[in-house]
């Protein structure tokens, strides 16, 4: 099956790409996301090192158990045919109600098909109040009229 857009990547298919990987991760659905990377995909992730969906699936749980209130926004920073360079900015609070802005860059790699086969992700955890938070629409897709990160000085 074939997950449009393929490469190689014009301009506006790297940013339709970029916006759909924003729109799913908001949902917060290990199951749902997982479906964008190929069976035996290949993600470094901070420190973190895992190999095909499955483990993909599994980090993603965990990781949306643990980030509470999570919002992203994901940003074009340059493609080329099978690649995209992206990045990012996500809130989040802990258990004990602490607010994060995790930065971040994204490499991705894509196979013929449209799926992610490699992604190399960078990231930082800034502590922040709440009052500091951007990112305030309802848990779900970002709204078509929220502004993006160039926009919010990010």
């Amino acid at each position: 099956m074939t997950r449009l857009p393929v490469p190689p990547f014009t301009y506006d298919d790297a940013v339709k790409k970029v916006r759909m990987a924003e729109d799913a991760w908001n949902t917060r659905d290990p199951d749902k996301v997982a479906l964008a990377y190929t069976a035996d995909t290949k993600w470094r992730n901070r420190s973190e090192f895992l190999n095909g969906r499955d483990e993909v699936r599994d980090f993603l749980t965990r990781k949306w158990s643990q980030e509470n209130g999570y919002r992203l926004i994901k940003e074009i920073w340059a493609h080329g045919d099978n690649r995209i360079a992206v990045r990012f900015c996500y809130e989040y609070h802990d258990e004990a109600g602490n607010w994060f802005r995790a930065y971040g860059n994204e490499n991705w790699e894509f196979d013929a098909e449209g799926y992610m086969a490699v992604r190399h992700a960078s990231i930082n955890d800034v502590a922040i109040s709440e009052e500091e938070r951007l990112f305030h629409w309802p848990q779900g897709p970002r709204p078509a009229d929220h502004d993006g990160l160039s926009e919010l000085g990010l």
